[in-house]
């Protein structure tokens, strides 16, 4: 194996493997990795669970493990094998290029393996293939080979937690689809906006502001004042509009126009000095490097280029990964493009915003290559064909300030995605309105992305009109379904949804909830359109004084739609019984029918009506694990199931093993060991110190369930230690981030622990007992019963239950 790095490119040996540190998925069983490849067949690449060695062959492995072959057999088929055996041997896809290096992605997710073509990745699927029995336990990637040297570049590992979701609609019964038509790959590569360009505007009269007079017949050329002045040094003044090149040849400023307008050029080899020399002249300096080069191949060889044969240029672009479309794949430089937008140099248009006045001063072919609305709107006859103004209307100036941005870098700002997502949600908007599908699509990735549980509404409500954000509105439909819980309790937003979007996430696979009843509560508050969160008895008491076709209005009969999708059946009895009694039930026969067939069925056991679909009596998935309290000291908690390694080996101290890290306000000692209060033995004296934070005593033990765990908390525990500094005033409270506290539970003059060694528990109860956290800390607000040591938190046990993710 050799690793060729002057080349940046990998080398993999016949029957070899190379494994990498950086090529590892960031979730075990999901991941992405995009790469590029250079080989006549055998394209191979390992998943393991685990590092391969370098000898490693896919045959000979016995671990559990994916490879994919593109181009096997000689470069006709695609393989997939599961553990060596073959499970996918197809024809005709996935196939390889042996004359330059070719794009590809794979990507698993669950055991639904997709393999696509090109750059993007998500983009242009062209196999998938789901195992009926996944290995979720694949993380690390091999980049192999068969019997003929491959060569790797450009080998990237990406996250499947938002983009993939676009995959699995292709996915029908577990049979995988397979599209093998290249005309058709190529076309969908290149969209219909990346066929507009720059060349669009080489030698075009439209928006030019520059002419080239050429030779002694005085040809006029156009051009266009700040695409020269981005490719070179041209002697421009905003005042002259014509440069004269009396001794220069037509072919020659044409060569030199197609090479800043397109990337490439042909000239005869007769002509190459003189475009040099010209290139040389305005300061093209890609151009005459690539001339001199040109040049000097025909002085060692001249049996290379045929007297007069045209030679061909192009830009040596370096960056492939980038789109082809403007200001990339042509000889522009982007410090340069930058400076024209700071300065509004030979700019030709003024941009207002309505109630904001003069925005910017631009330039009409800058806009216009990014944007075909602009373009028609600066080249169709309209009013701003002629006119250097532009009036617009509700936009954003710090939207469209980010949108000229990047017409003028072809780069999204990272402060634009990272520190606003509302101004990322409006230039989202924008890049759409305008039709500048490049930006469009960043902003998509960015969005999804930074997408929480907290934005998705607000994403929601925008994207879900826009027929372009489908990939988003399905991504936040799923985000919204797998923490429903939040989503509908932390704020109201999601009672603006759409009733589209909101039936969506009732019906959808991955719905996920702790109870039925907060489905129940979900519907009725998004019916009634409600201004803070509560749950059906406050719809029951709306009830008594007013009608149903009054409370929920033009969304009643939807409500009624959606009350079917709840899963009556998996509610208590008590609880089914107290629904049947309500003024809900008294007032809509939907309801009512729906809680007396599932009260029915629990106690007589009656059989479901035909032809009715199963799901109305199936848990539902569940992203948490319920951990309940049971008893004072059980062995039912998280902390205790963190010790187990989640249920995987026997019991060890989790803190010993590195499964949650506890903390006290006072430096470890052998009286204040964080291990000792999850270490299930009695402690006689233990006990967190105070420390002086804001001019105030401050005293907790804090524990941090880790970085990849939540817990929605619904009772804890704790055990005096040996001593009589029994607590009577303190906090219980949670938090994302270990900074911010939000209060679970507050004691006040708590007399329950009174005897040393005592144990006690108590529920979380409340909006805030909803809330999914990290970090949970029990603190002091008030001395404790011990007059000698009153601001010492004496503990020796602590615990935590509730649904656990």
């Amino acid at each position: 194996m050799m690793d060729k790095k002057e080349k940046k490119f990998l080398t993999v040996a016949p029957f070899e493997c190379a494994w990498r540190k950086d090529l590892k998925f960031r979730e075990a069983g999901r991941g992405c990795v995009a790469f590029e490849a250079f080989a006549h067949n055998d394209v191979t690449l390992v998943f393991r669970e685990n590092v391969g060695s370098q000898h490693y062959h896919y045959k000979r492995d016995n671990s559990p493990h994916y490879t994919v072959i593109l181009g096997s057999h000689r470069n006709r088929r695609l393989k997939i094998e599961v553990d060596g055996n073959t499970v996918v041997d197809v024809e005709g896809v996935g196939l390889c290029s042996s004359s330059a290096f070719q794009s590809y992605w794979i990507s698993i997710c669950d055991g639904l393996i997709s393999i696509g073509k090109g750059k993007y990745p998500f983009q242009n699927l062209v196999f998938q293939w789901l195992d009926s029995h996944p290995n979720c336990a694949v993380r690390y990637i091999g980049l192999s080979s068969w019997d003929k040297h491959v060569g790797y570049r450009n080998v990237s590992v990406l996250p499947l937690t938002r983009n993939h979701i676009s995959l699995w609609k292709h996915v029908d019964c577990g049979e995988y689809i397979c599209e093998d038509d290249d005309e058709e790959e190529l076309e969908d590569e290149r969209t219909a906006y990346e066929k507009w360009g720059i060349e669009d505007f080489l030698e075009n009269w439209e928006l030019s502001d520059v002419l080239f007079i050429v030779g002694t017949e005085e040809r006029p050329v156009p051009a266009h004042k700040s695409i020269l002045v981005a490719s070179g040094n041209f002697p421009l003044t905003s005042s002259e509009d014509i440069l004269r090149l009396k001794g220069v040849a037509y072919p020659v400023l044409h060569a030199l126009l197609q090479y800043i307008y397109t990337g490439r050029t042909q000239i005869p080899e007769p002509q190459l000095g003189s475009l040099r020399a010209l290139g040389l002249q305005f300061e093209v300096i890609p151009l005459v490097k690539q001339c001199e080069e040109a040049m000097e191949r025909w002085k060692l060889n001249k049996k290379l280029f045929d007297f007069g044969k045209s030679v061909e240029l192009s830009y040596p672009y370096t960056r492939p990964n980038c789109c082809t479309a403007f200001p990339f794949g042509v000889p522009v430089d982007i410090p340069r493009l930058k400076q024209l937008y700071l300065t509004s140099k030979y700019s030709d248009v003024n941009i207002y915003i309505e109630g904001h006045g003069l925005i910017a001063r631009s330039h009409k072919i800058i806009l216009s290559l990014w944007s075909l609305p602009f373009a028609k709107m600066f080249t169709n006859g309209m009013s701003e064909t002629i006119s250097p103004e532009v009036i617009l209307r509700d936009i954003s100036p710090e939207a469209f300030k980010g949108l000229l941005e990047f017409m003028y870098s072809g780069e999204l700002s990272l402060e634009a995605a990272v520190d606003s997502g509302a101004l990322l949600l409006q230039l989202f908007l924008l890049a759409d309105q305008f039709g500048v599908t490049l930006l469009h699509q960043e902003c998509c990735k960015k969005l999804l992305e930074y997408l929480s549980e907290d934005s998705v509404c607000l994403v929601l409500q925008v994207v879900s009109s826009i027929p372009s954000c489908k990939l988003i509105q399905e991504t936040c439909e799923m985000n919204f379904s797998m923490h429903f819980d939040y989503c509908t309790t932390a704020s109201v937003d999601f009672v603006l949804l759409d009733e589209t979007t909101f039936r969506n996430i009732i019906q959808h696979p991955d719905l996920t909830v702790t109870s039925e009843e907060k489905v129940l509560n979900a519907i009725l508050m998004w019916g009634v359109k409600a201004k803070e969160e509560y749950g059906w008895e406050m719809i029951d008491e709306m009830m008594i004084h007013c009608t149903p076709e009054l409370l929920f209005g033009d969304r009643l009969q939807t409500v009624n739609h959606l009350l079917s999708f709840v899963r009556f059946r998996l509610l208590p009895l008590p609880l089914l019984e107290k629904l049947g009694k309500s003024n809900i039930a008294r007032h809509s026969s939907t309801f009512s029918n729906l809680v007396m067939e599932a009260i029915n069925c629990i106690k007589h056991g009656l059989a479901r009506p035909e032809n009715e679909h199963n799901l109305r009596i199936q848990h539902r998935r569940s992203s948490y694990k319920e951990l309940q309290y049971i008893c004072d000291g059980d062995s039912n908690g998280v902390l205790y199931f963190a010790g187990t390694s989640y249920g995987e080996h026997q019991w060890v101290n989790p803190v010993l093993a590195k499964r949650i890290t506890i903390t006290a306000s006072s430096p470890s000692s052998r009286f204040t060991d964080p291990k000792a209060l999850v270490s299930r033995t009695y402690r006689g004296t233990s006990f967190a110190g105070p420390q002086i934070e804001d001019g105030h005593k401050s005293t907790w033990w804090t524990v941090d369930i880790g970085a990849d765990h939540q817990l929605i908390c619904n009772y804890y525990t704790l055990r005096q230690d040996g001593s009589r500094a029994y607590m009577r005033y303190w906090n219980f409270q949670g938090s994302l981030d270990g900074k911010t506290w939000t209060n679970l539970r507050a004691h006040e003059n708590d007399q329950t622990i009174c005897k040393p060694g005592q144990f006690a528990s108590w529920p979380v109860i409340g909006q805030n007992a909803l809330l999914p956290f990290r970090f949970f800390r029990v603190v002091l607000t008030g001395p404790t019963a011990d007059a000698s040591n009153p601001w010492n938190f004496c503990i020796c046990f602590l615990e935590l239950y509730g649904y656990f993710h």
